[in-house]
């Protein structure tokens, strides 16, 4: 090796031992677009990683469901091909049922009854047996508040205004029996196939949170706002157990307290925006209505014949009597 060579080889260890190592950037799958809960979410895990980290870790959103419808996105992270998804309780249900207790109609009354479930004990019982289940993490939660209805074809305010009105729920089983329940049977699809069905008329109506109905302009293709409040929607960040693992002990306490960040975040944006979007969507001719008579007609059908149909698959009644009594509820016989 001459002088030359070798001057040249020591003079690039140098600068390779004095440049910082690039990040690792993970992928992050997103169901929604931009302006609502997942992509705040999102953004609010990515820079608490990078604070976490000291800039070793960090991400990159894939806003509306570019890398797989969200029930896609959970197997993708299992089988290690995906590294984060925010989306949908109700999709990750089929794959951890024991969750699906949070989608039970009527269950989470409110967004403190969201975080005080999600935060505490029956949180990380949930985070372990979705581990189990399903072969990914819940690192954080985002608060989307209730899944308001929407259509475009009248104003719905009893459970019979609901005839002849075609709604679009997600491939979720609890909540096809709710609108059964109701006296319809709704058509179960896709999140990536809503717009286009709602805009073509293929469907009437929805359900989401205010938050995802501006996220996905829905105001563009629906006209009537009703204030259900049947499911608090919460949506969970997941990561694949199997990038879980690979990462040190430093690293894995580091991803959590990022999630631990990001969910406290989603419910300060949640509180902040809500209100501020609601608004803006009546600016932009949306009607919002209250159901007629407190909800009491929908709740009794929905609590009657939902609940008692997915005790088995939950885990058991004494599943929801411990959420219900930690929520300092009744429970039920």
């Amino acid at each position: 090796m001459t002088y030359l060579t070798r001057l040249l080889a020591g003079t690039a260890i140098a600068l390779s031992l004095a440049l910082p190592a690039a990040a690792a950037e993970y992928r992050i799958a997103v169901g929604d677009g931009a302006g609502g809960t997942q992509e705040a979410l999102g953004k609010a895990f990515i820079a608490a990683l990078d604070e976490q980290s000291g800039g070793k870790m960090t991400g990159k959103l894939f806003l509306n469901g570019q890398l797989g419808d969200e029930q896609d996105t959970v197997t993708a992270a299992a089988t290690g091909t995906l590294d984060f998804s925010i989306l949908a309780i109700n999709n990750i249900t089929p794959f951890s049922p024991t969750v699906g207790t949070l989608t039970l109609p009527y269950v989470i009354l409110s967004l403190e009854d969201a975080e005080k479930i999600t935060q505490g004990d029956l949180g990380k019982q949930m985070v372990d047996k979705t581990v189990e289940d399903a072969g990914v993490r819940i690192i954080g939660w985002a608060y989307s508040g209730f899944r308001v209805l929407t259509n475009s074809k009248k104003p719905i305010s009893t459970v019979a205004d609901l005839k002849d009105v075609v709604v679009r729920v997600p491939k979720n089983e609890i909540m096809i029996e709710t609108y059964k329940s109701w006296g319809i049977n709704p058509t179960p699809m896709a999140w990536s196939e809503t717009f286009a069905a709602l805009q073509q008329k293929v469907v009437d109506g929805q359900d989401n949170p205010y938050m995802t109905v501006y996220a996905m302009k829905f105001d563009e293709v629906q006209k009537y706002v009703t204030n259900l409040r049947y499911i608090f929607s919460i949506e969970p960040l997941i990561v694949s157990e199997q990038l879980f693992q690979s990462l040190s002990a430093d690293e894995q306490k580091q991803v959590l307290a990022a999630g631990e960040a990001a969910t406290k975040a989603s419910g300060e944006f949640l509180r902040a925006e809500e209100a501020k979007i609601r608004e803006e969507l009546v600016k932009r001719g949306m009607e919002i209505a209250d159901p007629a008579d407190g909800e009491k007609e929908f709740i009794s059908l929905a609590t009657t014949a939902v609940w008692p149909k997915f005790y088995d698959q939950i885990g058991g009644k004494d599943v929801l009597n411990n959420v219900l009594t930690t929520l300092g509820r009744e429970k039920v016989e």
